[in-house]
């Protein structure tokens, strides 16, 4: 379509064309400060408004909600109308349009990707994403990697760093049901299994409590193992709570150091 088909069905039949360019140019030929440039600036924005939402709704039903569409043209726009100058020998629909357009590109390029990645990889998936459909058209068939780095003129390195790039552009939520029966894609990550680490602690325990004498194994044994409390185990071994207390800690002091060896 061109600019002025483009003006023409983007500028409602309440609006002349003519007349909201005369504003931007009214407001570009002033200098910067002058009293009457913000009257004009609004006046303007409002008269170019249809155009903006006319290009927003080129962009829609691509996964983004119409209204933030609409507030991004209407970005480039007020972008165009502060940018334009008098003197670069287009109209202002013609300077205008491509601005909002490469706004709205802009807002898809940057903000819908699941996963950040670097622009140029954004670039690349795009540049392949559009080699892709050339070349499946003049060649009557899906191109191959070969195919289309020679067509960007690239290695096929690349390629491949861009196709693995373009994953990140969707992602996949972790309730997503993979089953009939209501089970979800979280439910299928693996999470931190404590049994490695516990069953490793038993290896190492077992020397160690062979480091301890006949009595410290049992009181470490009936604390531990039993859940007795220091008081009955006193009362099962025929010493005092204080003595068994003593005892206790120099068994873990032992164990302790065991352990500590044999982890260096």
């Amino acid at each position: 379509m061109t600019v002025a088909a483009d003006t023409a069905s983007a500028v409602d039949s309440s609006t002349n064309p003519d007349h909201a360019g005369d504003l931007v140019t009214a407001m570009a030929s002033l200098p910067v400060g002058h009293p009457s440039r913000p009257a004009l600036r609004e006046r303007a924005i409002e008269a170019w408004l249809p155009m903006a939402r006319h290009l927003a709704r080129r962009y829609a039903n691509r996964g983004e909600p119409r209204d933030d569409l609409y507030q991004v043209a209407v970005v480039g726009l007020i972008k165009a109308i502060d940018r334009f100058a008098t003197d670069r020998g287009v109209e202002f629909a013609g300077f205008a349009i491509p601005t909002i357009v490469g706004e709205l590109k802009r807002h898809f390029r940057d903000k819908t990707w699941s996963v950040r990645v670097p622009r140029r990889l954004q670039e690349l998936r795009l540049a392949i994403s559009g080699a892709d459909n050339a070349l499946s058209n003049s060649l009557g068939r899906s191109p191959t990697l070969a195919d289309i780095a020679t067509y960007l003129e690239i290695s096929e390195d690349e390629v491949i760093e861009g196709l693995e790039g373009a994953r990140a552009y969707n992602s996949t939520s972790l309730s997503t049901p993979i089953s009939e029966g209501g089970a979800e894609l979280g439910e299928t990550l693996g999470g931190e299994d404590t049994g490695f680490a516990l069953a490793e602690l038993r290896l190492a325990l077992g020397p160690a409590m062979a480091s301890l004498d006949t009595r410290e194994q049992k009181i470490v044994s009936l604390r531990f193992y039993g859940n007795l409390t220091q008081q009955q185990i006193a009362e099962q071994i025929g010493i005092s709570q204080m003595h068994v207390s003593r005892l206790l800690t120099r068994a873990l002091a032992k164990l302790r150091r065991h352990l500590g060896s044999s982890e260096a």
